[in-house]
């Protein structure tokens, strides 16, 4: 029954026909010219190029089973098939959908000890995160030639995989670097989705980053080294409290690289701004008498959800993102907006997003900051809820993606150009694009 919804699945092999034979169930399928642990053997180690169109046709395959909710469970060399020149999942032997629940037995021998994911080890349900997880040690294997962890007996892979520290790779640039350490984060939430993966797989440069782009790639892979390191410590006691320092961790990584690449973009553009450092990377930019101003990240610890009044998805961090002018006329003083990382789209998947607040049309009252930002607290928790309050969402929930962020850039530094010349004013009409269906509700 679980192979009748891969059909049409990318990069997935498919089941041609299935019977009964004596006493086992026979699968009929396709035959593969070779499995990608034979290709290894044949050439070991693979150049960039080559390993970064086997992890996106692993990845591609990876997305369309999290939009049918299976979980793969055993993805390894041996799993993986060339079948019509593109690399293919096979082999779901131990697939499960996600939602189902699994006896601990089923979790020891079951898997492949060298790709279990930290959760598997706990006794904890394994989600699409899983799989990811054991992509990047897929990734590991085909870029340096060897797994990050390699027992050899079980407990050794047990205490190395919930608590031991994966080695720096040697061979990939520093934005595939960072991707696959993030693949490996011990706090599955932290992982990047696979959607996410295939796009980030499709944007690493087939040629070397140079001057400012590699530094600030080597410094974000830095980051995310350093955050892996945080993250490997909190898991050795999964509490709700070490659940989500592991989070803000990533959150607070994950934002660096946003916050520098958003400044490099900026003064590249505007040489002759004035540039101020903030806080926890934080920092503001003036042209004329126009101030564009990202606070650093601050951790939620306002109440948000609560067992009377749950919220509709979880917070972890915010900042803030706000263009100030000179107050007009009309005491119209700019903008901003909040930036929250969240699971705001989907469940257990956490990530910046960008969001603004609008005043309730019932309630008219002179802002002069519009559309405005909100710390994660009791108004905003109601602007997201439902029904009519005295806030309402004003700017669609827009995720932030790494190496994706030039519409997010753009935008603002034509707003700040807008600023900067006497441009930006008031806008007629609010919200000014549809945030319905933006979040989870």
């Amino acid at each position: 029954m679980l192979f009748t919804d891969l059909a049409g699945a990318r990069n997935v092999v498919p089941v041609i026909d299935s019977g009964e034979h004596e006493d086992q169930w026979v699968l009929v399928m396709p035959r593969a010219e070779k499995s990608l642990r034979d290709h290894l053997q044949e050439h070991g180690q693979l150049p960039l190029n080559e390993a970064v169109a086997v992890l996106s046709d692993v990845a591609e395959a990876l997305a369309d089973l999290k939009d049918r909710q299976v979980v793969h469970r055993d993805l390894k060399p041996e799993n993986v098939l060339l079948l019509g020149g593109r690399w293919c999942l096979a082999d779901f032997g131990i697939a499960r959908y996600a939602e189902a629940t699994t006896a601990q037995n089923t979790y020891k021998g079951a898997g492949s000890l060298p790709c279990m994911a930290p959760e598997v080890w706990k006794y904890q349900r394994a989600t699409g995160a899983t799989d990811i997880y054991a992509l990047g040690v897929l990734a590991c294997e085909l870029l340096e030639g060897t797994r990050p962890f390699n027992g050899p007996a079980e407990h050794d892979y047990q205490e190395q995989h919930l608590h031991g520290t994966p080695p720096p790779l040697a061979t990939a640039p520093p934005l595939l670097a960072a991707l696959i350490t993030e693949c490996l984060y011990k706090a599955s939430q932290a992982r990047p989705a696979a959607c996410n993966l295939l796009a980030r797989l499709r944007q690493i440069p087939a040629a070397a980053l140079s001057g400012g782009l590699a530094t600030l790639a080597e410094a974000n892979q830095g980051a995310v080294a350093r955050q892996a390191e945080a993250d490997r410590r909190a898991s050795a006691h999964a509490t709700e409290a070490d659940r989500r320092k592991a989070l803000l961790d990533a959150a607070t990584t994950s934002f660096s690289f946003i916050a520098d690449a958003f400044l490099t973009t900026l003064t590249t553009a505007a040489p002759s701004a004035e540039v101020r450092r903030g806080k926890q990377g934080g920092w503001t930019v003036r042209i004329n008498d126009a101030q564009l101003t990202l606070s650093g990240p601050k951790e939620n610890t306002e109440v948000w959800r609560t067992t009377s009044t749950p919220a509709l998805f979880d917070v972890i961090a915010s900042a803030t993102l706000s263009l100030k002018i000179p107050a007009n006329y009309h005491g119209y003083e700019g903008r901003s907006h909040s930036l929250w990382y969240a699971d705001a789209q989907t469940e257990d998947q956490y990530q910046w997003f960008e969001a603004a607040f609008m005043d309730t049309p019932l309630r008219p009252t002179a802002k002069t900051m519009e559309p405005f930002a909100l710390n994660p607290h009791h108004e905003s928790r109601a602007a997201v809820g439902p029904g009519m309050m005295m806030h309402q969402v004003a700017w669609p929930f827009i995720p932030l993606v790494i190496g994706d962020l030039d519409e997010f850039i753009s935008r603002w530094a034509d707003w700040l150009a807008q600023a900067a010349t006497g441009r930006l004013a008031h806008l007629s009409r609010m919200p000014e694009h549809d945030p319905q269906g933006s979040w989870r509700r």
